[in-house]
């Protein structure tokens, strides 16, 4: 059998993302899959969202940064929903490890946007722009009464850095291409869930290089030192070097 294919399935609670994975997982599947959830311990059951979404396992989060949870058996398409009220960031590093050690394969980060959250704290956008670097989908939901001019802001931040990323709206909890969003295709920023580990090529100088690069001089030493994300990078005090709003703040006690 082949690896189960296990999306991380990234948002704030609220967003919506149970909705939109049933959506997908109906009209982006073959009658051959065999589509599996996974749901944080913590969060609360709702069985009007989770009656198309398969079997419905639980994972829990370790103190330390460990994900405790095993890949259902049996399913070819496994959506692991990251906890929305945790630190992102913690999650996707802890994310590939984890699916390595399940015997599972990375197959698409999908972010679904609270849009309507997003527009009232604008202080949210450093979260998002977290999500979006580690995304290789961003999905646009909760857009009622969200100005047209704040969602196009939104995709043109993105767009001004070169994201490589899908953009597309979600319309009453249904995408326009379903299959598009699940094409197992990376198209996002970070190496982070590469099977192979990325390496950076320093000469003595401390100047990066290409890998390839010649310097000139035969005996000039050259260091290779693992790449690391600069989300994932801390400070002598072991803090993260770029940090992010604690999304706590900023929701109410509402179920996903």
């Amino acid at each position: 059998m082949e690896k189960p294919l296990v999306y991380l399935v990234l948002g704030a609670a609220g967003s919506g993302r149970r909705e939109v994975l049933a959506d997908l997982i109906e009209g982006g599947l073959g009658e051959t899959d065999r589509a599996a959830m996974m749901l944080c311990e913590t969060e609360a059951s709702d069985a009007n969202a989770e009656e198309k979404l398969g079997v419905i396992a639980r994972w829990n989060w370790i103190d330390g940064g460990f994900i405790a949870g095993e890949l259902p058996e049996g399913a070819t398409h496994v959506f692991f929903v990251a906890d929305g009220r945790r630190d992102p960031i913690d999650q996707c590093e802890a994310f590939r490890p984890w699916v390595e050690a399940q015997g599972g394969e990375v197959a698409r980060v999908l972010l679904v946007v609270n849009c309507a959250l997003a527009e009232k704290n604008p202080p949210l956008v450093a979260w998002y722009e977290a999500c979006v670097h580690f995304s290789d989908v961003v999905l646009l939901n909760r857009r009622e009464g969200v100005a047209n001019k704040w969602l196009s802001d939104f995709q043109a931040r993105f767009a001004s850095q070169f994201m490589p990323c899908l953009f597309e709206f979600v319309r009453n909890g249904r995408v326009r291409n379903p299959a598009l969003v699940l094409d197992p295709v990376a198209r996002r920023m970070t190496h982070a869930f590469d099977a192979e580990q990325d390496w950076i090529f320093t000469n003595s100088d401390g100047e990066v290089i290409d890998e390839d690069e010649e310097s000139g001089d035969e005996d000039e030493e050259i260091e290779a030192t693992p790449e690391v994300d600069p989300y994932f990078a801390r400070d002598a005090a072991g803090r993260r070097a770029k940090r992010i709003p604690d999304i706590t703040k900023f929701l109410e006690k509402e179920p996903e």
